[in-house]
């Protein structure tokens, strides 16, 4: 039997390769991120598919992932350290296999995106957006009316396809990322359909009324254009990328004040906008204020998800959540593993690879993850493994172009051991 006939399968048929199997369960897997309103969650059975199917294949591990999967396993370990007092609580316990489980979709995201790197990354994010645009739209609808009414809002808040308003405003602001950047480097050939899809996605941030959404969406969108355009040495890009941002930025302001223009929207708005000073005095964030005294005390910390028991609410804040779930390990991993990747995703921006314009949405769109870090819990936001994994997947696939790079000018070299002087007297 040949290789060929080993690696394809013959359903419906028709002859599928395992890699073409892998890449539509692949895009199903990403696709199903948006659908969050129950549990388990098509997500959650997807990778049951995608990952098994894609460990079959094989794959291969470099220096750089082990860095990366180090860091997530102390983190994790951590937590199960400081879950052994509490091991018979079930919700604790359940807590921390969630988090196991989402390690392991980072590993595989990792992993995955690491090889065959271009055309996995453009899947990835494709796939992405297309489920923040079901989502989005499902929260449009809702808000509107048209159907789904109950089950797509909240407190007069557009939720979608997700339990809370400001993980559904979250979730999609990677797809606005991605549109934005399509519409101002001009790599779309469909220019008004991006901007159909960018303003939808718009649309359903707005109406989440999640203050925490809106900021990471300004402060991503802000550093993404900043650094696509100084990473863009050719003077006529920038020219047109200059346009392409005044145009994004005037839709986005003409898509807010057509929605300002509505009475009941103008109001609760500005209720929601005035609550940003006041927010800080909520019992929610000044429970971060109390505890931290209380954690230094405790090197297990509360214990996973017992923080709730101290103060009747969540931490609100994924590095309070670190150190009082996962114990002063934990908290410092956590850290670590935020200072180490924001190091690498603002290298991937700006240092010359070909995956370079991939960086320039992935690493934005975490970075302002890691910023509404501070005042939301984003430990268990399935997104977000998603995106740190892709971000690692992308310095794994620099680091060997580089290796690649390298061992061609060596070659070079030896083949022809008088070329440096000749260009340097030339």
């Amino acid at each position: 039997m040949s290789e060929a006939s080993l690696n394809t399968i013959r359903p419906f048929g028709r002859s599928w390769t395992i890699e073409e199997l892998v890449r539509i369960s692949f895009a199903v897997f990403v696709f199903s991120g948006a659908i969050a309103f129950v549990e388990p969650s098509p997500y959650d059975f997807a990778s049951l598919i995608c990952i098994p199917l894609w460990f079959l294949g094989g794959f291969r591990i470099h220096w750089s992932f082990i860095t990366f999967a180090a860091m997530m396993l102390v983190y994790t370990l951590a937590g199960y350290i400081s879950l052994q007092p509490y091991w018979n609580e079930p919700l604790p316990r359940m807590f921390m296999f969630q988090s196991t489980y989402l390690l392991v979709t980072g590993f595989f995201f990792a992993l995955f995106l690491a090889e065959r790197t271009m055309e996995r990354a453009e899947l990835c994010l494709k796939a992405y957006t297309a489920s923040s645009m079901f989502a989005s739209l499902a929260a449009l609808s809702g808000y509107l009316g048209i159907f789904g009414a109950g089950v797509f809002m909240a407190d007069e808040r557009a939720q979608g396809t997700f339990k809370d308003p400001n993980v559904m405003g979250s979730y999609v602001i990677p797809g606005a990322l991605y549109c934005i950047h399509l519409l101002i480097t001009g790599r779309t050939k469909h220019k008004l359909f991006t901007a159909a899809s960018l303003l939808l996605i718009l649309s359903a941030i707005f109406l989440s009324f999640s203050r925490g959404s809106w900021l990471a969406l300004i402060i991503s969108s802000v550093v993404m254009m900043g650094m696509t355009f100084a990473a863009t040495p050719d003077a006529r890009l920038r020219r047109r990328m200059l346009s392409g941002v005044a145009l994004t930025v005037l839709c986005g302001g003409l898509l807010i004040g057509l929605m300002l223009s509505i009475p009941s929207l103008r109001d609760f708005f500005f209720q929601r906008a005035q609550g940003v000073g006041e927010e800080y005095a909520d019992p929610r964030f000044m429970n971060q204020a109390r505890s931290i005294p209380m954690l230094l005390e405790r090197p297990l910390g509360f214990g996973p998800l017992r923080f709730r028991n101290w103060f009747d609410l969540e931490p609100h804040s994924s590095y309070v959540n670190g150190f009082a779930s996962y114990g002063w390990l934990g908290g410092l991993s956590f850290i670590l593993i935020v200072a180490t990747t924001t190091w690498v995703g603002f290298r991937l921006c700006f240092a010359n690879s070909p995956y370079r314009s991939f960086a320039q949405v992935y690493w934005p769109a975490l970075m302002g993850f890691f910023l509404q870090g501070f005042q939301i819990d984003i430990d268990h936001w399935r997104h977000v493994y998603l995106l740190i994994g892709a971000v690692w997947a992308l310095e794994t696939a620099r680091r060997r172009w580089l290796e690649r790079e390298q061992r061609v000018g060596e070659s070079v070299r030896r083949k022809v051991p008088d070329a440096p002087r000749r260009r340097s007297a030339a």
